[in-house]
């Protein structure tokens, strides 16, 4: 199918809005539990919270509209538009029914527009487990970390510890970098510095961090989703 079906002649002025929209998404959290899969799950209410206001600071507007399908599918169209030069991108997503009943192509609406929308805007989603691993007496299980594609920092001391090590304890923050004097003290949440593959110093945030994003990433603070982790460089703080 040609591509100029997906996309307008031009797309400079949406690509910059889309980068300014991307520098501050937030990952959508999973706040539903799949009773079947035995897994948690980012609703569409938590994608559209996630993505809703960085959307309308930079003017795009988002449509998703069915389409016609041959039987037993559903057709879905998401298109991105941007406001002041009318440039626009869009996809196609064609999903089998899971039932041929309003409920079914309800519920296949509700998911294709959920994933459509997040592959379109390049989003990710973490766990909000509302302090229940931070709360148990056993230790969560650790997975090893992947190796970052692009450069991002990591913890060198702490991320690369065996699993067997006991979890490096940080120290109290103002003792530890006096740039941490100066964050926003948040209930729930906690600061530390390990260094970066790069050798700069980082400042760390645990604890209750999902409740706490939004105050976060106003601080300075980027969530590493490969990580799981909110960071920024301690000379920026």
């Amino acid at each position: 199918m040609d591509s100029l079906q997906y996309t307008s002649p031009e797309v400079t002025d949406l690509a910059k809005a889309l980068i300014a929209v991307q520098h501050t998404l937030q990952p959508a959290i999973k706040d539903r539990e799949n009773p079947f899969a035995k897994s948690r799950y980012a609703t569409l209410n938590s994608v559209m919270d996630s993505c809703r206001d960085a959307l309308l600071a930079n003017g795009i507007w988002v449509t998703q509209c069915p389409v016609p399908a041959e039987a037993g599918r559903l057709g879905l169209v998401t298109k991105l538009t941007h406001a002041e030069s009318g440039q626009w991108q869009s996809s196609l997503l064609v999903m089998p029914l899971p039932k041929a009943d309003p409920q079914g192509y309800g519920s296949a609406m509700t998911y294709a527009r959920r994933y459509a929308l997040s592959a379109m805007l390049g989003m990710v989603t973490e766990d909000d487990d509302d302090g229940e691993a931070a709360s148990r007496d056993r230790p969560a299980r650790q997975r090893t970390p992947r190796q970052p594609r692009n450069p991002q920092p990591s913890v060198v001391s702490a991320q690369q510890a065996t699993p067997a090590a006991p979890p490096p304890q940080p120290k109290p923050a103002e003792k530890t970098h006096p740039a941490l004097a100066s964050l926003p003290r948040l209930d729930g949440v906690n600061y530390s510095t390990a260094t970066a593959q790069d050798g700069r110093l980082c400042i760390l945030a645990s604890g209750n961090t999902s409740a706490r994003k939004q105050l976060l990433s106003a601080a300075g603070f980027k969530w590493n989703a490969e990580r799981k982790v909110w960071w920024r460089y301690a000379e920026t703080a």
